[in-house]
């Protein structure tokens, strides 16, 4: 039996690379999460809630590179080409190179695609996308994997890069086989509210660059736009001396952001009082409430404990403890944190703070938008080096110490 004619192996330094550099991309948040720009043949999987504008966004980047570069194809199985139309015409995209296809057909985008050699193909959304070979209807796991690797076979051999569109299930994962994540190259995530102008795009699986970074877009009129300096702009309409708030500074990748906290008690009438997280992990809630209550002593049996972090962004690590201790405690004893301070750190079980990384990098953005005080854990404190920074560091050791140096000076 005769074998297959394939591709000799070629040892590593005869493979030439000239010619398959990154295609650039304008907006810097969207460079940021990709890892520098698009890598030609890459496939990338969107995923996030129905209206958070994951089209917006591919529209917006195929018509860039359509006018930039050269032709781009944006398939849409959900919508008509005259929806897609006037979604352009609303948000300003006259792009003469940007071609869109009505098509749920596999086989009939893929002729296309072979006729017209795009660089770049966007399709929206791959749930909607259906292929002769199997009988399943459009949506159905089989589908949905076959219909995908074969656009990511056509893509990858020609150098094209391939976005998809995914749904998301009640859960917030994307629906279908998880083999569709390991089957692309990149996994973006679309967070946020419907109702909240701020969007946060962030990279779950990356091949060509890091998954620590998260863009900040705004959703205005003309679409998605960059936010440069999304802490100012979460900072922006802060109650200054309110109780129950308080400025968290996290860290997204190599990007630090301060955030704020907010957080408010009040006597239940029910025999089991409420806890609600809104952009925190409610575990972690629950953890830093039992600490408050049995290291710090404070009483929160009989109260209702709401948590919410402004601007509708999520926040997962652990170095926003501090934070969000210091507003249930400042909401409990109805006194207001100074409006200068920021406070950074991890709490224990045992109710010590702990050190987190990239203190140097958190303070150095707290200073530069004007904070003067910064509550830290005293074992990170420790290891800084004096930069003459103006910042000045309140060192604590305890949740307690850190509670009595913000709420009772």
């Amino acid at each position: 039996m005769p074998l297959v004619e394939t591709t000799p192996p070629r040892a590593l330094p005869e493979i030439e690379t000239e010619g398959f550099q990154r295609l650039p991309v304008s907006m810097g948040e969207l460079r940021r999460v990709l890892g520098g720009g698009i890598v030609p043949g890459m496939g990338v999987l969107v995923g996030g809630e129905p209206g958070i504008g994951k089209s917006t966004l591919l529209l917006q980047l195929a018509a860039e590179l359509a006018n930039r570069v050269g032709p781009t194809l944006y398939v849409t199985g959900e919508e008509s080409a005259q929806q897609v139309k006037l979604r352009a015409q609303r948000l300003g995209i006259t792009a003469p190179q940007l071609y869109i296809l009505a098509e749920i057909h596999l086989e009939t985008i893929l002729q296309h695609i072979e006729t017209m050699d795009p660089t770049l193909v966007v399709v929206d959304s791959i749930q909607a996308i259906y292929s002769d070979a199997l009988p399943a209807a459009a949506g159905n796991v089989s589908q949905v994997r076959e219909c995908a690797a074969r656009l990511l076979r056509l893509t990858k051999a020609h150098h094209i890069p391939l976005f998809l569109v995914g749904h998301v299930t009640k859960e917030g994962t994307i629906a279908g086989p998880r083999v569709l994540e390991h089957m692309v190259d990149t996994v973006l995530y679309f967070e946020g509210e419907r109702f909240h102008s701020y969007r946060v795009l962030r990279a779950v699986k990356n091949r060509f660059g890091s998954t620590n970074e998260v863009g900040i877009f705004e959703m205005g009129e003309k679409g998605l736009q960059e936010v440069p300096n999304p802490s100012a702009a979460f900072l922006a309409e802060r109650l200054p001396n309110a109780a129950g708030s308080a400025i968290a500074v996290t860290m997204e990748g190599t990007r630090p952001l301060l955030i704020e906290v907010q957080a408010l008690t009040s006597t239940t009438s029910f025999s089991q009082p409420r806890r609600t997280a809104n952009g925190v992990e409610f575990n972690r809630l629950l953890l830093l409430t039992a600490v408050l209550t049995k290291r710090v002593g404070l009483r929160l049996s009989d109260q209702d404990v709401f948590v919410n972090v402004v601007g509708g962004l999520r926040v997962d690590e652990p170095a926003a403890d501090l934070a969000v201790a210091t507003a249930i405690a400042s909401s409990v004893r109805n006194v207001p944190v100074p409006a200068d301070v920021v406070l950074i750190g991890e709490v224990g079980l045992s109710g010590e703070l702990r050190s987190v990384a990239h203190l140097p990098r958190r303070l150095q953005e707290a200073a530069n938008l004007g904070f003067s005080r910064a509550v830290v854990p005293r074992t990170g404190a420790s290891k800084l080096k004096e930069d003459g920074s103006t910042l000045r560091l309140v060192k604590a050791r305890t949740l307690s110490e850190a509670l009595e140096a913000v709420l009772d000076s």
